[in-house]
């Protein structure tokens, strides 16, 4: 089975595009996820704090993602070789370091939410949950 070059390659075409639609649509659709998350953890009244504090980081990082992708598109409308390379370069960057950042506040409190599973659960996540950031 081949790739459809008329369809992927606009999302080629810059890599920060491509990378950015991503996040973009992450911000639309993260209700969802949390969601089925929590539905597929079945967490429980007692789990619900840590819980929450996950839900938060997800959301923060699902609008990081998203704010990023805003202040990008406006650059990259005409394609990347219309942005100079030390820009984008810089683009690049900022976009990392914001992935990084919403990375880590979903892990910090991705922490205390997994000590709070119990064993099932833990299996659940571990199948789960990297997909879904």
């Amino acid at each position: 089975m081949g790739w459809d070059r008329d369809r992927m390659m606009p999302m080629m075409r810059g890599g920060m595009m491509g990378m950015m639609m991503g996040p973009g649509m992450m911000a639309q659709h993260v209700e969802g996820r949390i969601a089925f998350l929590r539905a597929e953890l079945g967490i429980t009244a007692a789990q619900e704090a840590q819980w929450n504090a996950f839900a938060e980081a997800l959301r923060a990082s699902a609008q990081a993602m998203a704010d990023m992708h805003q202040q990008m598109m406006p650059m990259m409308q005409g394609g990347p070789q219309t942005v100079p390379l030390p820009q984008r370069l810089e683009l690049h960057e900022r976009m990392m370091t914001s992935h990084l950042e919403a990375l880590r506040r979903v892990r910090a409190a991705a922490g205390p939410l997994y000590a709070a599973l119990d064993d099932r659960q833990k299996r659940i996540a571990d199948g789960l949950m990297m997909g879904m950031m």
